[in-house]
């Protein structure tokens, strides 16, 4: 009897004892040792893992340029999503910060800073418009940090800078499909509008430089800023000269509202505009007037009329398909340029790592690489590495997109 007393209250002492031991906190080194976490059907085996890479997005997503900076927002959006699902960035996560430039000089410059120097991004991806790019470049530059813009003045990568790269299709190239189109269709003398912008002043500059070897004689040049609400003034100096066809160069609100004027004023002649209003809000804004507008345009677009045999058309349907079932409407070619940016850094990455100088090194290492703005080949020499087979001619009829050739 007294040895089974003596063994219960053995026992209850041990009980006693293991009960206070469990309360007691770890030692520190076995406190802070993280639990590997077993993989589920909420936690797949591919989910990426580890610190995240940070890639800083520029984008006017408000301001008069906010056509281009919104979908290239939605695209960033998406393609974030898309690569951490597929496993991310060599088994690590893909992070993309965007700010909005507001389409202005000086917040870009200040946001750029932001995610360099605070955030400490590895690369950025824009910004959207020429001016706040160009505005950039000895800030980049100074910071060897790459940047992959989404603007088209040819000046970004030319002559060449160290740190930057391009991925859209440059104003060069797109004036050079325009004068193809009408030495074809036997129109000679025209007459330009230019914005007072970056982009403006980039186009104009193209136009004359190109118009003599291209049989072209410009007849009158006239001017606008991107907040003008009226262009009747200009286009009445142009209807009383000889010019046979107008060619609008200006991203936003401004464009769509010449080719509502000329309709206002009787100008029949046709009207080409840049690749800088390719696309809804263009149409939206100048309504039927919008009908019969000629413009370059990356092919996203006209991505479903390509023939088969297109490099690109399979990227591009798919891109479609996956914006319109995100976001419910049709991308346009400013999302396309976002996407090629985005795709070319994080490949980069691959190799790369966290290392700047090697990422800079990767990107300008791209060869054949098949994107939304064209098929691209960076050299030491080319950060800009398209031609002008990148461009789509197209035509808006009833209020779609058609390819002219």
């Amino acid at each position: 009897m007294h040895q089974a007393r003596g063994y219960t209250f053995v026992m209850l002492l041990l009980v006693a004892l293991v009960a206070a031991l469990s309360g007691c906190p770890q030692p520190p080194d076995q406190a802070q040792t993280p639990v590997t976490e077993v993989p589920t059907e909420d936690t797949p085996a591919d989910q990426p893992q580890g610190e995240a890479y940070k890639i800083g997005a520029l984008f006017a997503t408000t301001g008069p340029a906010s056509s281009l900076g919104q979908p290239e927002r939605d695209t960033a959006a998406l393609l974030e999503e898309q690569i951490n699902a597929a496993g991310g960035v060599g088994g690590r996560p893909v992070e993309i910060i965007i700010r909005d430039t507001k389409g202005d000089e000086t917040e870009a410059l200040n946001a750029a800073k932001e995610l360099i120097e605070k955030e400490g991004v590895l690369a950025i991806v824009g910004p959207s418009r020429s001016g706040t790019t160009l505005g950039l470049v000895a800030y980049i530059e100074q910071s060897e940090t790459p940047m992959v813009s989404c603007a088209a003045a040819r000046k970004i990568t030319d002559p060449l800078k160290k740190w930057i790269f391009q991925v859209v299709p440059s104003d060069k190239h797109a004036v050079q499909r325009l004068y193809e189109y009408l030495g074809a269709n036997d129109m000679t003398k025209i007459g330009i509008l230019t914005a007072s912008s970056g982009y403006g002043e980039e186009g104009m500059h193209q136009l004359n430089d190109q118009a003599e070897a291209a049989g072209i004689e410009i007849v009158a040049a006239e001017q606008f800023s991107d907040t003008d609400s009226d262009m009747t003034t200009q286009l009445t100096r142009i209807k009383g000269t000889e010019a046979q066809a107008i060619i609008c160069w200006g991203v936003g609100k401004a464009p769509a509202l010449v080719a509502k004027n000329m309709t206002q004023l009787g100008i029949t002649i046709p009207l080409m505009q840049s690749s800088g209003v390719a696309n809804a809000r263009f149409i939206e804004v100048a309504g039927a007037s919008a009908n019969g507008v000629i413009m370059p345009a990356a092919k996203l677009i006209v991505a479903d009329q390509l023939s088969a045999d297109d490099r690109q058309k399979d990227i591009l349907v798919q891109f479609a398909s996956d914006f319109e079932a995100k976001y419910e409407r049709h991308p346009d070619h400013y999302g396309g340029h976002a996407w090629d940016g985005i795709h070319i850094i994080c490949n980069a990455l691959e190799t790369a790592g966290d290392d700047k100088a090697a990422l800079r090194d990767e990107i300008e290492k791209t060869t054949d690489f098949v994107g939304m703005g064209g098929i691209f080949n960076f050299t030491a020499e080319d950060h800009y590495g398209l031609t002008a087979d990148a461009f789509a001619l197209v035509r808006i009829e009833d209020g779609e997109w058609k390819l002219i050739d």
